[in-house]
Parts: C-alpha cells; structure tokens; sequence
C-alpha cells in the first residue's frame, strides 16, 4: 500500500499518489506529470484515476495530459465555470476503489463551486476515513480564499462554512492532505506543518474557531487577497486542457550576441537581489528564481516571450521549471554570468540601496520629487507603516506603473528588501531612471525604532 505526497517547490502545491494492489490514483497533478507514471510504475502500480480536488487557479493541472499518458479517467465536481472537457462528473457519495482503498466523494464547494473532498477509507477498516484530499477547502492552519465570485461574495463564504462542517464531521482520527503548504497564494495562514489531523486543526485551526457561521462569513467576506492576472490563463486552461509540458525542461544557451539580439518581450535577471542591484544588464527586471512562481504571473502575460540572465545552468534548470508550471514558458533562452559581458565592455547598470539613516532624512527633509513606496500587501501594511511613505501592491504595479511620475525619485521598501527589488526592477525595465532600494526596509526601520 503506498500513499506519496509529491509536493512542487514555489508553488507549494501539494499532489498525491496511492495505491494498493497494483492500482494507483493521483490527486490533483501538476503539469509535469512524469514523475507519477515513473513512481507508480518504481512500486508496480497502474495509475487508473485522477482525482481533481478543483479547478486549480494557480497552475496547470496535469490530469488531461496524465490521462493521455495512462488511460485513467480524470474525476472533477459539478457545477465548474465551464465543462471541464477531459474530465467525467464525480458527485456526492460515488465511491472509487483502488485496490484495498477507497475514495469516497464529499461535495464542498466555497473555494470554488466545483469543489470536491475525496474521503479516504481502508476497505478493512470502512468505519472511519483514514484520511481525507481536502484540496483548497482545508489547509494545516488555514481554509480555502473565498473571493472568486465577488458578486456572491456572502454565498460562497456560507458554502464553505458547510464543506468544513462536512470535512470535520468525518471524524478527529482523518489525516488531513491539502492541495497546498506554506507559501501558496491560495491561502495566507497556512502553517509551515504539511501533516495535521482533522482534530488537531478542529483545535488550533484560528479559523475553525470561528463556530458561528455568521461571523465566518464576515470573516471571509473582509478578507484581502490578490488576483494575479495569470489565474485566468490557468482558470481557462484548466476546463479546456493544457498541452504537455516541454520534453526538455531547460532553456538553451544564450551567447551574449543572442541575448542581445533576441527581441524578447521580457528580459528577466533571476539571480539574487544584491547580484541584481550591484549590477545588471540594460531594461533588465529583477524576478529571482525563488520568486517567479509568486510574481511572474503580475508581470508575463501569456504567449510573451522571456529571456533569462542566471549566475548559474540550475538556476535556469529550475526557473524553467516554475514557468512551466503555469504555462509562461515561451522562454526564448537564457544567459549566464554577467562578468564576462562586463569585460566585454556592456553597459551595466546599478540600483543604489539606502539604510535607515537616509531614508530618515529624507522623509524629514519633505523632500517634493521623492517619494517612500511601500510594495508590501494591503494586510502588512496595515499592521505596520512607515508614515508619509504611500503605497502600490508589488503586483499591481504592472499596471499602476503608468500612473507615477518617471521624473521623480522613487526609494522602494517591503519587508526586507526583496520584493522592493522586483518592484525596482520593474520600473526600471519600464524607463524608471531615478531608483534606489531600502535596505532591509520595514525590518530595518523596526529594528532602529525598538
């Protein structure tokens, strides 16, 4: 008997392989789905069912190209947006068996409305459900974002109040297995913990203390969340089917000619944020690779064409793999090592950090044509600000960018430095020339006012 949690780095999105006697199933697959056929067939299963949790709005589920590969039927509720066409219809109370186990539907829809649980019994043991795939209802610590149907805002808060009731219902004994962990955009109180019970979360889960189904839904209703515009590339790709992800999951190499020749929609540098600022190539954005999968569906729209600068052949390796992962990969090539352009005489260019000190005099000085932009999220800030800094989400400045003023002098601040870095490099592959970067940002002004 095998049960696997194969979890995809940046995404911290979380997939499933059972088994039992020489079946298989899979929950909620990512696009590159080799890995499932290569375990499965490692332990001598036959991969007969795909469970879909949802219609994933953060990357592209790889259950209609998985289905190709083995022949198994892919499983996704009712009620979806549009028909998810390579899929059949799972319903309440169907049951599934994969050799000794048994997937018994739970229809909780809130997140989304085709929202589906898949309860998991041990046939020896049918009384109480081992465990349950609670997709984006149920997370270690947290519950499913509830703001994709903003005109039924109350409605869907009220659904998934009910979907917990029937999560929780089955019984404190159930380990708990999410569709995500720490980290994913589908969720902002997630605990570092991937394991949990369902009465372990009945207990310390902040948000299933909440038992009045009113104030759950207030709750829900006032929460902040953001909505990349890449969502509705995954959302669309999801009901009609993604293709197969590149065979070859790695960008070729650029010389320094071809980069400068490529006419790429997009030049992104992914190495570190201080590699960046001390140096990096004309119109160049800064995304480093362990930030792609939160912020490059804000700034890549689909078909765009990217070029890549590493420090390294893994960081290209892996940044491919993230773009993949929620199908921005028309990725053109990718260069690596800026030194040798440098002794080859390219121009570079530097965004200047600042400290505390500086920062301070600025804001003290009232200076007219400078301003302190804060890039943090709405609920951040809220918590704790600088004053007289304003503020832009990261995120929506791939289109607020065209409201500030490129004639003044912008100093970018977030929580330590990093996303003020993407923010920075954003403007300035947008024609921003007068930048710097707040150093350590809102942890260095709270630890030189404590």
């Amino acid at each position: 008997m095998l049960l696997e949690k194969i979890k995809t780095p940046g995404l911290s999105h979380l997939s499933y392989l059972i088994g039992s006697d020489g079946q298989a199933a899979v929950i909620d697959p990512r696009r590159d789905c080799d890995i499932y056929v290569d375990k499965a067939r490692a332990a001598g299963l036959e991969i007969t069912h795909i469970f879909e949790t949802h219609r994933n709005e953060d990357l592209v589920s790889g259950a209609p190209i998985l289905a190709e590969i083995t022949g198994a039927k892919v499983l996704h509720g009712p009620n979806p947006e549009k028909p998810i066409v390579y899929a059949q219809t799972a319903h309440e109370g169907d049951c599934f068996a994969i050799g000794q186990l048994e997937i018994r539907v739970l229809e909780t829809p809130g997140h989304t409305d085709d929202h589906l649980s898949f309860a998991l019994y041990d046939t020896a043991y049918p009384d109480k459900a081992v465990g349950v795939f609670t997709g984006d209802a149920l997370f270690v610590g947290d519950v499913g974002r509830t703001d994709f149907y903003p005109d039924r805002l109350e409605e869907v808060a009220g659904l998934l109040y009910d979907s917990l009731q029937k999560i929780l219902a089955l019984g404190d004994q159930a380990i708990i297995y999410p569709a995500h962990g720490a980290g994913s955009v589908c969720g902002s109180g997630m605990a570092e913990r991937e394991f949990s019970t369902v009465g372990h979360e009945r207990v310390n889960n902040p948000r299933l203390q909440i038992a009045d189904r009113d104030a759950f839904i207030d709750f829900k209703v006032n929460e902040n969340h953001y909505q990349p515009p890449y969502f509705r590339l995954m959302e669309r790709l999801n009901m009609e089917g993604g293709e197969a992800a590149p065979r070859v999951m790695r960008p070729r190499n650029l010389s320094l000619e071809q980069l400068k020749n490529s006419n790429a929609d997009h030049l992104i540098d992914i190495r570190e944020p201080m590699a960046y600022a001390a140096g990096h190539l004309p119109n160049a954005m800064s995304l480093p690779v362990d930030m792609i999968s939160a912020f490059a569906g804000w700034f890549i729209s689909e078909g765009e064409s990217i070029a890549l600068i590493a420090s390294n052949e893994e960081q290209l390796a892996t940044a491919m793999e993230h773009l993949v992962r929620i199908a921005l990969n028309n990725v053109i090539g990718g260069y690596v090592g800026l030194l040798p352009a440098a002794a080859q005489g390219m121009q570079m260019q530097q965004t200047p950090m600042v400290d505390t000190g500086e920062v301070e005099e600025r804001l003290n000085s009232d200076a007219k044509d400078w301003i302190l932009l804060d890039v943090r999220d709405a609920d951040e800030r809220a918590e704790v600000s600088i004053k007289g800094s304003q503020h832009i989400y990261v995120g929506k400045l791939n289109e607020q960018w065209r409201k500030l003023d490129k004639n003044r002098h912008y100093t970018l601040m977030c929580g330590s430095g990093a996303r003020a870095t993407v923010a920075a490099g954003w403007l300035a592959s947008r024609g921003f020339k007068n930048l710097d970067i707040y150093l350590g940002s809102m942890g260095a002004w709270q630890a030189a006012h404590n």
